[in-house]
């Protein structure tokens, strides 16, 4: 048995969950449109370029989420799965994750997606374990803070490394599953580092250091 890893976004569905939350926003009427989403354009261009700040970047997701009860955000969230995250799903995706279940492999999810948008995105896909970005939560309400350490970057290493601690997993064997340059720290950790539908920096290094390149589009 082995630990599979898997990112999610743009790995397992076919989008960003993040960037897709806040179009939904702006759909519902519950963000200011126009500079909402030349905010969420940019967050959006500053990831892919390796650039995002990980904070500044969760705390605009969190500030709208401040002004809803858990109950409303958990009603927000099932249609925002039937609107925008089902049409994500990828059938290669769920047969790969099949695999490694018949395989014994112990599944984790991690992002740094927070972890209201994508538990039950996890959740949905038969991944009951997920390390994610935490929103902090005070009075069963958020503060539109970051608690901890956000897990993009070195970050998700340190959030890993942390779940390991008390997981009874290690990383023998293991394997990592990314589209983005953004996950070489945890990709060049791993035994089995995979490229799947990757971005262009990621695909060059995958290529040099002759990683399997997958596609579950």
């Amino acid at each position: 048995m082995a630990l599979a890893i898997f990112d999610l976004d743009q790995t397992l569905i076919n989008g960003d969950s993040d960037h897709a939350w806040g179009e939904f926003m702006i759909e519902k009427g519950l963000v200011e449109a126009a500079s909402y989403r030349a905010q969420n354009d940019a967050f959006f261009a500053a990831y892919k370029a390796g650039e995002l700040d990980i904070i500044a970047y969760q705390e605009f997701v969190l500030a709208p989420m401040t002004r809803f009860s858990m109950a409303e955000i958990d009603a927000l969230h099932r249609e925002f799965m039937s609107t925008k995250i089902n049409p994500m799903r990828l059938p290669k995706a769920a047969q790969l994750l099949n695999r490694h279940r018949r395989d014994g492999d112990f599944i984790l999810v991690i992002t740094a997606t927070n972890r209201f948008i994508t538990a039950p995105i996890a959740a949905a896909l038969g991944v009951p374990d997920l390390i994610a970005t935490e929103g902090e939560i005070k009075n069963h309400r958020f503060t539109g803070k970051v608690k901890g350490t956000p897990c993009y970057r070195e970050g998700k290493v340190k959030r890993l490394q942390e779940w390991l601690g008390g997981s009874g997993q290690t990383l023998q064997g293991a394997y990592f599953y990314s589209d983005s340059h953004n996950d070489l720290p945890l990709l060049q950790l791993v035994d089995h580092a995979v490229a799947v539908d990757p971005d262009d920096q990621l695909r060059s290094y995958a290529e040099r250091l002759r990683w399997p390149c997958i596609s579950l589009r």
